[in-house]
């Protein structure tokens, strides 16, 4: 015999799992939906609902969910020819963001022509060059937001400006410093073949933050998080000291080799 405590976590439970299992199947109906949409063009709800083995009420409270999701919207049919009387049928069609959530062959693309370019255009130099180019495109809306902010909110305000960009960027506090993260990147399967886009982001950061920083992990390379540290002010212009001076300690060292002691 149960007792009382496993039968109120059996009560609790069930509910919560058959939600979560009705969740799946609406997300695995929904892509379904989709899917029809983009095979077949934009299509009416009878449509779907023959094509999908399903009823019509099902088929439009699905739709209203990718509309709200900005996965699908709502047009007039085009009727070819002479109109017949009486309203268009209404008929549902991907939006650009619908279309993006399915397979696209633009990261294949953008690494052709990137082979091409250092194949034909100076080799990998000529990728980084057209790297520093794309980045430098950007960068004009980033030095606004971090120029419009506080000293110390500087990295938030580029956290957010890459975030309008698709990056999902956060900061956040870190030892004698902080990490600049960004959840997502935009061109992760191109940068694996080209880490140029990552080293020329780097280089960017670097100028719009007025300060070096240090990439710790990329998407790219198989990391979970793009993760670049961005040290304090103290602490940066300790580091710019020390190398300095370890460049003046080696000039020093290079004047004098092969001198004898006096």
């Amino acid at each position: 015999m149960k007792n009382v405590g496993e039968a109120r976590g059996t009560a609790k439970g069930a509910p919560q799992e058959e939600l979560a299992a009705g969740l799946r199947s609406d997300r695995s109906t929904r892509n379904r939906v989709a899917r029809s949409i983009l095979d077949h063009g934009p299509s009416t709800v009878a449509a779907l609902a023959e094509r999908l083995g399903l009823t019509q009420a099902a088929v439009r409270r699905h739709l209203d969910a990718l509309v709200s999701d900005d996965v699908v919207e709502a047009r007039e049919q085009r009727v070819y020819g002479a109109r017949t009387r009486g309203r268009p049928a209404k008929v549902f069609a991907l939006t650009d963001c619908g279309r993006d959530a399915f397979d696209q062959s633009y990261d294949k693309l953008a690494a052709d022509a990137l082979r091409w370019i250092a194949e034909r255009e100076g080799g990998q130099e000529a990728v980084a060059a057209f790297a520093r180019a794309r980045l430098a495109a950007q960068a004009g809306a980033y030095r606004e937001a971090i120029e419009a902010a506080a000293p110390e909110e500087r990295t938030e305000a580029l956290a957010k400006a890459l975030s309008v960009d698709g990056y999902a960027a956060t900061a956040r506090s870190a030892p004698v410093g902080e990490q600049l993260c960004q959840h997502h990147c935009p061109v992760a399967h191109v940068a694996e073949q080209f880490p140029q886009l990552c080293e020329a982001e780097t280089e960017v950061f670097s100028q719009l933050l007025g300060t070096h920083v240090q990439r710790l992990a990329t998407i790219a390379h198989g990391d979970g998080v793009c993760t670049t540290f961005i040290p304090k002010a103290a602490h940066a212009a300790q580091a710019s000291q020390i190398s300095q001076n370890d460049q003046q300690d080696h000039t020093a060292s290079a004047s004098t080799a092969g001198r004898n002691p006096a």
